[in-house]
Parts: C-alpha cells; sequence; structure tokens
C-alpha cells in the first residue's frame, strides 16, 4: 500500500524518486556496454530499494481487472531508456514472452513476485521449444535483470496482496512477442502490442 504522507510530501517524494532513477539510470548508460550497463542500474535499483528511496504517486498502486496495469514513470530524452511501473493484482501474471531484444531490469517495490525464466531450446520458424528454468519466489527490494538471447520468462503474482514492480528497459519497449502451448510440448509465437495504462 502506499505511504501515508500528506499530497504535498507524496509530490515532492515522488519527484525525488523520479530524479533518484535518472541519476543511477543515465550514467550507466553511457557505460555503452550492455552488461556493464545492466549491471549498473541492477547495483543501483537494488540500493534504492534496500534505503526505500522511491515513492510512487497512489495511482501507480491501483490494480487494474482482467491483467495487470502498466504505467509509464520515465521516459529519457538525450538517452533512449524507459522506466514502467507495473501493478499486480492477486493472481495476475504474464504469458512466456521476450523482451525484443532489449535489455531489462526489474525491481519489486511492493509484495512479492514468482518469476520463471525459459531457456530456448530449438526454433522452428515460428515455434519454439522451451526448457523451464526453476521459479525464483523475490520479495520486495529484489532485483533480476534479462539481457537478450536470454530474455524469456513469465512473472506472476500467487499471493493474495497486491505487487509493483520497477521496469527498467534499455529503449522503448511497445512490443514483444508471446508464446503460446501447443499440445506437443512446442509453443508458437504471435505478435503482441504493448501500452500504457493511465
Amino acid at each position: 500500500m502506499p505511504a501515508f504522507f500528506p499530497s504535498s510530501t507524496r509530490f515532492t517524494r515522488a519527484a525525488q524518486s523520479v530524479d533518484h532513477l535518472r541519476q543511477i539510470i543515465e550514467p550507466s548508460i553511457r557505460l555503452n556496454d550492455q552488461g556493464a550497463i545492466v549491471r549498473s542500474v541492477q547495483s543501483g535499483l537494488e540500493e534504492a530499494l534496500a534505503k526505500r528511496l522511491l515513492a510512487l504517486d497512489d495511482r501507480f498502486f491501483e490494480i487494474k481487472a482482467g491483467s495487470y496495469a502498466r504505467r509509464l514513470l520515465l521516459r529519457g530524452t538525450s538517452l533512449l531508456y524507459t522506466v514502467a511501473v507495473m501493478t499486480w493484482a492477486a493472481g495476475q501474471a504474464t504469458p512466456i514472452h521476450d523482451h525484443s531484444g532489449i535489455w531489462c531490469v526489474e525491481g519489486i517495490l511492493a509484495g512479492e513476485m514468482k518469476v520463471t525464466r525459459f531457456k530456448l531450446i530449438q526454433q522452428r520458424g515460428e515455434l519454439f521449444f522451451f526448457s523451464a528454468q526453476p521459479s525464483i519466489h523475490a520479495a520486495v527490494g529484489s532485483s533480476g535483470s534479462l539481457i537478450p538471447p536470454d530474455e524469456y520468462h513469465v512473472l506472476e503474482n500467487g499471493n493474495n496482496s497486491t505487487a509493483v514492480t520497477i521496469h527498467v528497459y534499455g529503449g522503448e519497449m511497445d512490443h514483444c512477442n508471446i508464446y503460446s502451448a501447443r499440445s506437443d510440448g512446442w509453443y508458437e509465437r504471435s505478435y503482441h502490442q504493448l501500452g500504457y495504462d493511465s
């Protein structure tokens, strides 16, 4: 749940949070090496979460019926990156999906999430064969990263309380591919357009 501060204090803390994220992300991106960028962003995000430096407006805690909510928090101006906040009601989850070749760092601001990665074993055109990796149950302050081509996973809120996650992308992730299971153990790829909730 959001912290109970006067509205002016919430606004100030939220603005400070966005500025703090810029200070983490933008020097990291200037490293010009994907692995170094991701490690730097993940380290900075973990520290910010551990020290509770990130406060969000109440709207980022509002759940959406039918699916998780995806809201834009920050978009780089001179550098190409975006930060999205996702809000998950109990039981909400993604299908298996990729990240369109874009690196991502994800952290948990509230609640808990189950994260399952999938290793691509074989591809035949639009058909994919995956091996599910052991699931991780991540709590507040936890973070993870995806660096293509290792970019396939499922996120799920398997608890009874709301979860809120922060996602830093190395670009504008406006689409991805989702993978639907077939009866023969293969998964079929399909294009999925992404947007933001108000």
